[in-house]
């Protein structure tokens, strides 16, 4: 079933993770021993792209109830901010969203967009292929060897959890709360860090969020408007 006026859009869904749980098993289930964020920092580098671009994507959506798809535009000006843009099939439904850090700054229409975690947008940066630095007080494990690096950031209930691997290079990303499983990440990355295709999961509404890079124009220019509202 495609597109319903009523319902509520598919990218609000993929950035919107919050109130969803699962029991699979642990993406990063080994012991890990204290490390220093710039460890992080010097693991994932190349990490996103260095400059502003525009990404053009396809993407799907399915659940329990309901799939659909279409096409949007990312746009990313490093180090902290995106805007994405979206539409579904003939252009039906449409809307827009600004990130800034770990915040949603404003979304279009609004009431697709309900407040939103930190870990769920963290969650949503990494599906992008962007490893964000840790909040202030979060405590980061981590280790790294030949095949990879893996790591966690925890703080209270919170547990996200982080896997890199090389040849082909894919950032994997996972979100739990108390032991549950809220939402999980999986992103193909191409030279320079930028994502070629990434996936998202939410176990327990067996919902899938797939999206297909398809352009890059590293030549983009923002017009600061774009920040501030749709339109």
């Amino acid at each position: 079933m495609l597109d319903r006026p009523g319902a509520r859009s598919y990218i609000a869904a993929c950035i919107v993770l919050t109130a969803c749980r699962g029991h699979p098993a642990p993406l990063v289930p080994e012991p890990l021993a204290p490390v220093a964020p710039d460890s992080i920092v010097a693991w994932t580098a190349p990490n996103g792209p260095t400059r502003r671009v525009a990404l053009r994507f396809k993407w799907t959506y399915r659940d329990d109830q309901r799939s659909g798809g279409g096409r949007g535009t990312l746009r990313i000006a490093p180090p902290d901010s995106m805007r994405v843009d979206w539409a579904s099939a003939l252009n039906i439904r449409s809307g827009a969203a600004v990130v800034i850090g770990d915040s949603l700054r404003w979304a279009d229409p609004k009431e697709d967009y309900p407040s939103s975690n930190s870990r769920a947008i963290q969650l949503v940066w990494t599906a992008l292929g962007i490893v964000r630095p840790p909040d202030p007080g979060v405590a980061t494990f981590g280790m790294r060897d030949s095949t990879g690096a893996v790591w966690r950031y925890i703080q209270d209930r919170d547990t996200v959890a982080f896997r890199l691997t090389g040849a082909p290079r894919m950032l994997q990303g996972e979100w739990r709360r108390g032991g549950k499983l809220m939402a999980r990440s999986r992103t193909q990355l191409a030279a320079g860090g930028l994502p070629q295709g990434t996936r998202v999961d939410v176990p327990e509404r067996s919902a899938r969020f797939e999206i297909t890079f398809v352009a890059v124009d590293s030549t983009a220019q923002f017009a600061p408007a774009l920040w501030r509202s749709r339109r």
